[in-house]
């Protein structure tokens, strides 16, 4: 069994004068950094009085779902022999607030791909739910993460 590690370091800089005295005293931006990428700067989603210009977790966790369902399902259409030319998901999650909390209830994820040729529909079409299996963060969410997709050829 391989492991495999990371790190994101996160740095709040939303202290405007007096810490977090109070609810509203405080700025949520954060800057999420990992050694030798780009900066990426983050706030709280516009709800929970954050900065709606910057990531959010809840994007983030969408994009890593959509990215991950990406990258598994582009390995698995290797394997089936299906010539993918293009790809795009617009994913849709819905998180349900619980007092203080909350989760995401589900995501969806909705990926229009273009294939090679007609005859590669059938197996583009079933390396969804190898992708589905194979990602790993889909794996590790307590949520479903389904996909309706849809594959035309180009």
């Amino acid at each position: 069994m391989a492991e495999h590690h990371y790190t994101v370091t996160a740095t709040w800089s939303g202290n405007t004068g007096t810490g977090t005295s109070g609810y509203r005293d405080y700025a949520r931006s954060v800057t999420l950094e990992v050694s030798g990428k780009p900066r990426l700067l983050a706030s709280a989603d516009r709800p929970f009085r954050g900065d709606p210009t910057k990531w959010n977790p809840e994007d983030l966790l969408m994009s890593a779902l959509a990215e991950c369902h990406l990258l598994s399902y582009l390995h698995a259409c290797v394997t089936r022999g299906v010539i993918v030319t293009s790809y795009r998901d617009e994913a849709t999650g819905t998180m349900v607030q619980e007092g203080n909390g909350g989760r995401f209830s589900e995501v969806v994820l909705h990926p229009r791909v273009t294939v090679a040729d007609a005859a590669m529909i059938d197996d583009a079409i079933a390396a969804h739910h190898d992708a589905n299996e194979w990602c790993f963060i889909a794996s590790s969410v307590n949520f479903p993460v389904r996909h309706e997709a849809t594959v035309t050829v180009g």
